[in-house]
Order: C-alpha cells, then structure tokens, then sequence
C-alpha cells in the first residue's frame, strides 16, 4: 500500500462468524477502506452488508453491476437497513476479494461508499461493482460488516485503512 495508507486494525476469523466489526475509528484520515477476503461454504454467505454506526433504519441506498463473461446482473436498492454487496460468485471453492471505499468518513454530510468484488476461476471468474450511499451527517466510528445469511467461514480477513490526503 502506499504510504498514505495506515492500518488500523486486522482480523482474520479463527472460527466461523456472523459479523466483523471495527469500532472506536478515529477522524484522522480523509478517507477509510477495507480489503476483505471472504471465504464460505455457502455462496450467500459470501455476500457482505454494511452498516455503519450500529444505525440498521433505512437510511442506505445502493446500485450494482456483476458480471461473470456470459451474464450480468443488475440492482438498485434504495431506503434499505444496509449496504448489501449483492455478490453473485458462483464457486465455493475460490475466495471473493473485496475493496470497500468510504469517502468523507468523518465528514458531515452522506457519506460515499465504492466496492469491488472479485473471484477468479483460472480466467473464468465474476466482477461486481457497487456504489452506495449512508445518508446520515455523523462521522463513522463503527463498521459491521455481516454476512447475508449465516456465518463467515474461518479464515476470512478483513483489514481496515485509514488513508491520509487522498
């Protein structure tokens, strides 16, 4: 990573879980993102929400695009409980790679997310695209991310960076 990304915290489950959060983000940086490996025995599980600030009303609304080279899928959510990354991955067997970009954390007005999803079966994997929206004025201090149904596989990484001038 470059060197206007710090880490701020890690985990990697050592058992299966329904959520990981990051809490107590301090306002230092401009932006914030989160590059999540999810591993599942179950493809909806490798389906991450987001919420932010324990704030589960309907304050989230959301678009996507997902493509594997033979289809694509496409939706648009709006006043939702959370930001679903409405993975559409089709192996159990190969990770999915997340980047999550939040824009103007710490700022006081809605607040941006951007998301990419991957999986790559030896040149025949899927891409998703997301783009989001929390509409609430407060800095985010706290980050859920749970699965859609069920639980996180062992072994699935999230890390969170604070990134400085961006």
């Amino acid at each position: 990573m470059p060197a206007t990304y710090d880490p701020i915290a890690t985990t990697t489950l050592g058992s299966a879980a329904s959520a990981i959060t990051f809490n107590s983000i301090g306002s230092g940086y401009t932006d914030l993102r989160i590059v999540l490996l999810v591993t599942s025995t179950s493809l909806d599980q490798r389906t991450p929400r987001l919420t932010f600030n324990n704030d589960t009303t309907t304050n989230y609304s959301f678009t996507y695009l997902n493509g594997d080279g033979t289809s694509v899928v496409s939706s648009t959510s709006s006043s939702v409980a959370n930001i679903n990354l409405a993975y559409h991955g089709t192996s159990l067997t190969i990770p999915v790679f997340y980047t999550i970009d939040l824009f103007n954390y710490a700022g006081s007005t809605n607040k941006a997310v951007l998301a990419v999803g991957s999986e790559d079966k030896n040149g025949s994997g899927s891409t998703h695209r997301l783009v989001g929206t929390w509409r609430d004025n407060t800095a985010i201090t706290r980050i859920d991310l749970t699965s859609n149904t069920g639980t996180f596989s062992t072994g699935t990484t999230a890390t969170l960076y604070g990134i400085l001038k961006a």
